[in-house]
């Protein structure tokens, strides 16, 4: 099984790794990070660069897409190369997936009309403009072979479930167990309905710097 993960520049950095500590667990898989170009591929925060191993022209069938997101400037971006490979690798694909405003770039891509999606939370408007339908309070949406989570550290959840459908409940509870991922957060603030009025203020007021 081969899962290829899209980097492009100013992805966000746990969108990918996190998907890709719960999938690379599963035997018989292979992880490949692939760009438009195969090389260092810079995060969003500009702090390091991800290789990927590979370009478009080299993964044609892959098994499983993981589209991380970005900033919206990015994700929103004029439909390119990254998008073309998107809908050619679709006709075949088994699954189609996307961590945070990833779902974006699956919607320029024209793969989620008429679907049930999700994204981050300051990005869910953006669904209906690519046809979708926001699945409000879901953390992991599936519509057939699509798969969206929300924003950021949802991919681990996603992923999860994904090895739960692949691999059958035991095989993801070892992967879970394998990466030790037992959340306790030492905030209750994980969700715009659960944060105090003064986290947003500071989290969009930082953003719009």
């Amino acid at each position: 099984m081969q899962v290829a993960i899209a980097l492009y520049p100013g992805f966000t950095a746990l969108d990918a790794i996190g998907p890709h500590d719960v999938l690379a667990q599963l035997p018989d898989t292979e992880i490949v990070f692939v760009a438009e170009t195969a090389g260092p591929v810079r995060n969003d925060a500009d702090t390091f660069d991800l290789v990927a191993g590979a370009s478009f022209d080299d993964v044609r069938s892959p098994d499983i897409v993981v589209v991380p997101g970005g900033p919206l400037n990015q994700v929103h971006a004029e439909a390119g190369p990254l998008h073309a490979w998107l809908r050619d690798v679709d006709a075949t694909a088994d699954w189609m997936t996307s961590v945070c405003t990833g779902s974006l770039v699956l919607g320029v891509a024209g793969l989620l009309k008429g679907r049930r999606a999700t994204s981050h939370w300051l990005a869910v408007d953006f669904l209906a403009g690519h046809g979708a339908e926001h699945a409000a309070g879901e953390r992991v949406v599936f519509d057939g072979k699509y798969i969206t989570a929300a924003g950021v550290s949802a991919g681990i959840d996603f992923a999860l479930t994904l090895a739960g459908r692949l691999r059958g409940d035991i095989a993801a509870q070892a992967c879970q167990l394998g990466i030790e991922y037992d959340p306790q957060p030492p905030y209750d603030a994980g969700s715009p309905e659960k944060a105090p009025a003064e986290a947003k203020e500071a989290l969009l007021a930082a953003w719009a710097e």
